[in-house]
C-alpha cells in the first residue's frame, strides 16, 4: 500500500536532532532482530522478524507459539493473490501480537532449477505468478499496519556457497525474468523495505551493488523505503554505503555503527550520505508508528478485522492442494457405486466415506507431518493436526482406520519427546543458575534472545537434564548434535564427550543443522533413568555477541526390521477398503542453507509407495513436499495429491480434500519434472566462484517447451478438481482478454483461468546468450530487438472463478504492455515487439481450451 501522509517534515526534523555517532548506530542492528531507540527524537525500538509463513517474534522457541500457514509454494499454488492479501491481513495481526513493525519477507527469488534447497519459500518459476502472489502478500501485510522486506534483492535462486557466488547473469534474462517480481511489487504494492541478498551478481556483491540498488531500484522504480542486508551480508562499510545498502544487521557488530562514523571523519564517505540512510530508517520508523507525534500508515481505525488464524490456515491449505491424478478405480472400495459399471468410471476421489469399512493410513509423515520448510521459515504452531489426526476426526465412527509407517523418511534421529520430561538449565562459568526453563522437547533452540536473566556474555554452558522412562526393551538410540562441547549422560554414566566443531562453511546450515552423534543405549521398558546433556556453546560463525543457541538431544526407540516394517504396511493396505499414503520429504534434503543433490523422496518410500499399490489398487497417494520430487509410481495409482508443506491445519485440511467437502484447488506454479536428468536446468555449483545462468530467458515452462521430449511428468498450471468446465468464448482487445466458461460438472467448483501469449515467430532461435559474460557485453545486447530468440508462450495473465453446477462465470483478465516486450540494451531499454500473437485461453499450459489473434502495434 502507499503512505498516506507525507512524513518528510517529521522526518528532516528527528534527522536534525542526531549527531554523527547516533545516526551511525541507527543504521546498525543492536541486536539480532532491533534497531536501537533514540527517546531524544521519540524514536522506538524498531522490531524486525521472520518468517514467510508465520510471525516467529523475537524468541525463536516453542514458548512464544505462531500460527503457521501453508508453505509460499502452496500460497501461489492457489493462483489468488487476494487469498495471498488475507494471508498478510493475518500476519500483520500476529506481528502487531508480538510486538513486531516489520516482517522479513516475502521471498520471491524464482524456481531456476528444481534442485534449489529454499523453493519452498519462494513462489514460482514464473515471475508473473511470483510478483502478483508476492504483491497481495505485502498489501496484506502493510494494510495491517507492518511494513515488509521483499527478499533476496537479487539472484539469491539457489543456496550452494550462497555467501561467496558470483552469479553470472545477462541484462535480458536479469530483467525479464530475475527482477521482474521485484519491479512488480515495488510499483504495484510499494513495499515499505527490500532485503538484498548475500550473493553477488556480475561481480559485485548484492549489498553493494550500486547499479542495481540505487540504479535500478531507486532510480528507475522510485522505490522510497529502507534497503536491510541479509543477515550477516554486509561486508564492507564504505561500498555498502554508496551501494545503496541503508541497514547492516544483525547487530551489535555490523560495517555500519562506530566503524561507518570513523569512514565519515576519515572522509571515505560523507554524512550526506548516511543522512540518506537515515531519512529511509525514519521514514520506515514514522510509517510503522515507531516515531512519536507522526501519524503511522495506517491508523488503528483502518487495520483489517481480526483473522480466524486457524480458519485461514485451513483455507489456504484446501485451496492450495494440487490434485495430479485421479483415475478410475475398478471395483467397489473406496465408494463405489451400486452399479458395478458406474464404480469403473468414477475417478478414486473424492472417496465416499459413507461406502467404506476400512481405511489403511500408511507412512510416517501421515503421523508426524512436515507442515514447514527449515531455517528461517521456520515457527513453532500450538497446534498441528497430522493427516492421521485429520482423517480420524472426520471419517465415520463405524471406519476402521489402521496404521503403518512402512518406510522411515530420515536421516537424522527426531528430538527426544515422548517418555521424557526436561528441562534447561542455563548457567554462567562460576555456576551460578541463570535461568531454569521446561523443555517441549530436546530441541534447545534460541536466536535473538536467551531467557529472561541470561545474556551472550554471561553464559557459559546449558544443562538439558530430566527422566526418561522407555516403553520397549533393546537398544535405544541417542543422538547429540550441537557446536561446541557435548557431554551426555545416562544414570550417571558417560556415554559421550566430545568437542563436535563446525562441519561446513555456510554458518547458518552450521548452526540450524548441527552434524549429530550417535550413542546406543541398552535400556528396559518401564525402568526410568535420568538423562543429562551438558553443552558448552561455540561460535559457529553467527557473532559472539549474538543470543545463539542450538543444540538436541535425539532419540528413537529401538526399531523394526525396515523389511517387516514394509511387510506390516503392505498388509494393512491388503486388508484396507482403500490404502492412503503419506510420502514427504525431511530437513535433511530440503531446507534452507543447501540444495539438493537429487529429487528422489528419502529412505524406501517409492519402494512403499509401489508395494502398497500392487497389494491394494485404490491408493491414493499424498506428496508431502514443498518442491518437485519424483513420482516413479505415479502411473501405477489411481490418484496422486500434493500438499506442499501445509501448515499447521494440515490434516483437517487433507480430511476435506479426500472426503469430497471441498475440492482440492492448486495449480502448479513450477513444472513437476518426471527425472532430474530430464530438467533443462539443473546447475546450482558455482564453478570457480562463478554460477553462469548460461540458459538465458529459459527456465520452467519457458524451457521445457523447447524440445520436443522428454515432457514433464506434470505441466506449470496443472491441476485437476472434482467439476469439468467448458470454455465457451474468448475475446481480446490489444489491452484484455474476456473469457466465459461454464461448469459442466456435477458440483460447485473452482477455475483458474490461464491466459498465454504466443508469437506467431517466436524469433531466430539462435543459442541463449552467455550469461557468464557481463550484462553489458552480452552477444544479446547487439542483437535487433524483433530478432532475438523468444519462448513458445508465456503465461500474461490469470484469474479464478466459481460457479455451480451448470452456471456459467465471466472474467475480465488485463494483457500488460510488458507482455509485448524484451529487454534490449540496442534498444536502450523495454522494447515492444510488434507483430502477430495468438492469445490462448487455457486449463494449464498444455492444455490450452481457446485462441484468439492480438496484434501488438
Amino acid at each position: 500500500m502507499t503512505d498516506p501522509y507525507d512524513h518528510t517534515a517529521a522526518v528532516e526534523e528527528a534527522l536534525a536532532a542526531l549527531d554523527l555517532d547516533t545516526k551511525a548506530r541507527l543504521l546498525s542492528g543492536q541486536d539480532m532482530w532491533t534497531l536501537p531507540a533514540v527517546p531524544g527524537i521519540g524514536l522506538k525500538s524498531l522490531v524486525m522478524s521472520d518468517g514467510p509463513i508465520g510471525v516467529r517474534g523475537r524468541h525463536w522457541s516453542a514458548e512464544d507459539p505462531s500460527v503457521a500457514l501453508p508453505s509460499p509454494t502452496a500460497l501461489a499454488a492457489t493462483w489468488d493473490p487476494q487469498l495471498a492479501r488475507r494471508a498478510g491481513h493475518l500476519l500483520a495481526q500476529e506481528a502487531r501480537r508480538k510486538g513486531v513493525h516489520v516482517l522479513l519477507a516475502p521471498t520471491v527469488n524464482l524456481h531456476r532449477s528444481p534442485l534449489g534447497g529454499r523453493h519452498f519459500e519462494c513462489y514460482s518459476e514464473d515471475p508473473l505468478l511470483t510478483g502478483a502472489i508476492g504483491a497481495g502478500y505485502v498489501r496484506g501485510v502493510q494494510e495491517g499496519g507492518v511494513g515488509t522486506t521483499v527478499k533476496h534483492f537479487v539472484g539469491n535462486d539457489a543456496e550452494t556457497a550462497r555467501y561467496t557466488v558470483d552469479n553470472r547473469i545477462a541484462a535480458r534474462p536479469l530483467r525479464e525474468l530475475y527482477l521482474a517480481p521485484f519491479e512488480h511489487i515495488v510499483k504495484n504494492a510499494h513495499p515499505w523495505g527490500i532485503m538484498t541478498a548475500y550473493n553477488q551478481v556480475n561481480g559485485s556483491t548484492m549489498t553493494e551493488h550500486r547499479a542495481l540498488v540505487q540504479g535500478v531500484l531507486r532510480g528507475e522504480w522510485g522505490f522510497d523505503g529502507f534497503n536491510v542486508s541479509d543477515w550477516t551480508a554486509a561486508r564492507h562499510t564504505v561500498r555498502a554505503l554508496r551501494g545503496g545498502l541503508d541497514v547492516a544487521m544483525p547487530g551489535p557488530r555490523t560495517v555500519y555503527g562506530a566503524r561507518l562514523a570513523d569512514a565519515v571523519r576519515a572522509g571515505e564517505v560523507t554524512e550526506a550520505e548516511v543522512d540518506d540512510a537515515v531519512r529511509r530508517v525514519l521514514r520506515l520508523a514514522a510509517r510503522t508508528g515507531c516515531l512519536a507525534g507522526v501519524p503511522a500508515a495506517v491508523g488503528p481505525d483502518e487495520i483489517p478485522e481480526r483473522i480466524d488464524g486457524r480458519a485461514l490456515a485451513h483455507e489456504i491449505a484446501r485451496r492450495a492442494f494440487v490434485l495430479l491424478r485421479n483415475e478410475p478405480v475398478d471395483g467397489t472400495a473406496g465408494g463405489a457405486q451400486p452399479d458395478g459399471a458406474a464404480a469403473r468410471v468414477r475417478p478414486a476421489l473424492p472417496l465416499d466415506a459413507a461406502a467404506l469399512r476400512t481405511v489403511a493410513v500408511i507412512g510416517a509423515a501421515a503421523r508426524d507431518a512436515r507442515v514447514l520448510g527449515g531455517g528461517s521459515a521456520t515457527v513453532f504452531p500450538e497446534e498441528i493436526v497430522s493427516p492421521l489426526a485429520g482423517l480420524r476426526a472426520a471419517l465415520p465412527d463405524g471406519v476402521e482406520i489402521t496404521f503403518a509407517p512402512g518406510a522411515e523418511p530420515h536421516t537424522r534421529i527426531p528430538s527426544a519427546r515422548e517418555g521424557f520430561t526436561l528441562r534447561a538449565r542455563y548457567l554462567a562459568a562460576d555456576g551460578q543458575l541463570l535461568a531454569d526453563t521446561p523443555q517441549f522437547d530436546g530441541m534447545v533452540h534460541a536466536i535473538g534472545s536467551f531467557p529472561d536473566g541470561v545474556t551472550p556474555h554471561h553464559l557459559h554452558a546449558v544443562e538439558l537434564t530430566g527422566s526418561f522412562t522407555p516403553q520397549t526393551t533393546g537398544s535405544h538410540t541417542l543422538a547429540v548434535s550441537g557446536t561446541g562441547d557435548l557431554r551426555l549422560t545416562v544414570d550417571d554414566a558417560v556415554v559421550f564427550d566430545e568437542h563436535c566443531a563446525p562441519a561446513g562453511g555456510d554458518p547458518f546450515e552450521d548452526f540450524l543443522n548441527p552434524q549429530e552423534r550417535r550413542i546406543a543405549v541398552p535400556l528396559t521398558a518401564g525402568e526410568r533413568v535420568t538423562v543429562t546433556l551438558w553443552h558448552v556453546p561455540r561460535s559457529a560463525g553467527l557473532g559472539e555477541d549474538l543470543a545463539a543457541l542450538n543444540f538436541t538431544l535425539g532419540h528413537r526407540a529401538p526399531q523394526p526390521d525396515p523389511d517387516a516394517a514394509l511387510e506390516e504396511a503392505v498388509r494393512a493396505a491388503a486388508a484396507a477398503d482403500v490404502a492412503v499414503v503419506v510420502v514427504a520429504t525431511t530437513g535433511e534434503v530440503e531446507s534452507e542453507g543447501f540444495d539438493r543433490t537429487d529429487l528422489r523422496l528419502p529412505g524406501r518410500q517409492d519402494e512403499l509407495v509401489a508395494r502398497v499399490a500392487a497389494a491394494n489398487p485404490y491408493t491414493v497417494v499424498v506428496v508431502n513436499s514443498g518442491s518437485p520430487v519424483e513420482l516413479p509410481w505415479r502411473e501405477q495409482v489411481p490418484a496422486v495429491l500434493l500438499t506442499w508443506f501445509p501448515g499447521q491445519e494440515a490434516g483437517a485440511a487433507l480430511a476435506d480434500v479426500l472426503l469430497g467437502t471441498h475440492e482440492p484447488g492448486g495449480r502448479l506454479p513450477t513444472t513437476w519434472p518426471a527425472r532430474l536428468e530430464d530438467a533443462p536446468v539443473t546447475g546450482v555449483t558455482p564453478d570457480d566462484g562463478r554460477l553462469s545462468y548460461s540458459e538465458g530467458v529459459f527456465i520452467g515452462y519457458r524451457a521445457w517447451q523447447r524440445r520436443p521430449a522428454p515432457s514433464p511428468a506434470y505441466a506449470f498450471g496443472h491441476g485437476l478438481g472434482y467439476t469439468d468446465w467448458e470454455y465457451e468464448s474468448l475475446d481480446t482487445t490489444p489491452d484484455s482478454v474476456r473469457v466465459r466458461l461454464r461448469n459442466t460438472g456435477q458440483r460447485t467448483g473452482r477455475e483458474v483461468v490461464q491466459i498465454y501469449l504466443a508469437p506467431e515467430n517466436a524469433g531466430d532461435h539462435r543459442p541463449a546468450p552467455d550469461a557468464a559474460t557481463p550484462p553489458a557485453l552480452a552477444p544479446d545486447a547487439a542483437a535487433a530487438p524483433d530478432s532475438v530468440e523468444r519462448p513458445a508462450r508465456w503465461l500474461a495473465g490469470f484469474a479464478t472463478v466459481e460457479a455451480g453446477p451448470g452456471e456459467s462465470a465471466e472474467v475480465e483478465i488485463p494483457l500488460p504492455g510488458r507482455a509485448f516486450e524484451v529487454w534490449s540494451e540496442e534498444a536502450g531499454g523495454w522494447h515492444r515487439v510488434r507483430g502477430d500473437y495468438t492469445v490462448e485461453a487455457a486449463h494449464s499450459l498444455t492444455d490450452r481450451r481457446l485462441t484468439a489473434e492480438v496484434t501488438a502495434v
